[in-house]
Formats: structure tokens, C-alpha cells, sequence
């Protein structure tokens, strides 16, 4: 989970694929609606994203049932505690992970990104929606400054046994 440019779609996959767990990109259940929203440089309201992240607990529910015992690996924004209990009330036992780092560091990477639909004009209004996990939400937070291999390594350290869906 973070905000656009830090590194979600990368490190989910990585991370799946470490542990041979099914990946699933949130930007795949944007209707078009949205997309074209972000692509204008407007960001999403709640009442845009609830049925989004709906969709993409669902799907996730649905892969469990047919392969109970593999983990889901998500890219996810996940950006406000609403969205987190809405994804843990369909998905109890999940984990997030927070990847975060410098503004200036999203923006590079923002820039050198090519054939995405999120513009940097939204880096700030993810920046301000952002509520970082409490206490008491299962999650590990994440420097993107370290490597993907090193990021991948250390989630996978940090991991609870029970997790069954990481975002």
C-alpha cells in the first residue's frame, strides 16, 4: 500500500513470486470511470473507490476459496483507515505494507514512468488522503530508499505466519 509512484506494482509482484503467492494489481478493477478521472488529474472520492475495493476483496475471496492454502500478494493504495477495515472486514487476517519514502524520491520515479495513467499533479492529493497504518492494524512500514530485493526480503522477515492476503 502508498501512494502512486512508490514502488507498489513492482515490489507486489516481486513479493509473490518469493512467496509463490497469487499477485493481484488493484488498478485492474478501476472501471474506466476512474481511470479517466486519474488520467484528467482528478483525484477519487470515497464514493469512487468503495466499490473498487469491494471488487478487489471479492476476487481475492474467490482465489482463497479455490486455492486456500496460497497467499494473495495485492498492489493496493489502501490510503485511508476506511479503505483498510473495509479490506479487513472481507479479509480478516490481512497485512498491510506501508511503502514509503522522500516526496522529492516519488516524484523521480513518477517522471520516469512511462504509459501509466496517474500523473504527478495527484502525487499531492494522495500525499494529504494518506492515513499511515495505527498500532493496531497488522502492517510493517517500508523504506523505498532500500533496493526491491532488499524490500522484498525484509517484508518477507517481517511477515505474520497467519497472513493469508499482504497488501
Amino acid at each position: 500500500m502508498g501512494v502512486c509512484g512508490v514502488g507498489k506494482s513492482s515490489v507486489a509482484l516481486d513479493l509473490a513470486e518469493a512467496l509463490s503467492a497469487q499477485y493481484l494489481e488493484a488498478d485492474d478493477f478501476h472501471p474506466e470511470s476512474n481511470i479517466s478521472s486519474m488520467r484528467r488529474g482528478e483525484p477519487l472520492t470515497d464514493e469512487m473507490r468503495w466499490p473498487w475495493l469491494e471488487g478487489i476483496c471479492q476476487e481475492i475471496k474467490a482465489r482463497q476459496q479455490e486455492h486456500p492454502d496460497r497467499q494473495a500478494v495485492v498492489a493496493c493504495s489502501a490510503l485511508k483507515r476506511a479503505y483498510r477495515d473495509l479490506i479487513r472486514s472481507h479479509l480478516p487476517d490481512a497485512q498491510f505494507i506501508l511503502l514509503t519514502g522522500p516526496k522529492q524520491l516519488i516524484q523521480q520515479r513518477m517522471l520516469q514512468r512511462k504509459d501509466h495513467f496517474m500523473p504527478l499533479s495527484l502525487l499531492e492529493s494522495q500525499l494529504a488522503d494518506l492515513e499511515r497504518p495505527s498500532p493496531d492494524e497488522k502492517h510493517i512500514s517500508i523504506d523505498i530508499n532500500l533496493s526491491r530485493k532488499e524490500i522484498t526480503k525484509a517484508i518477507v522477515a517481517q511477515l505474520l505466519p497467519a497472513t493469508r492476503a499482504c497488501i
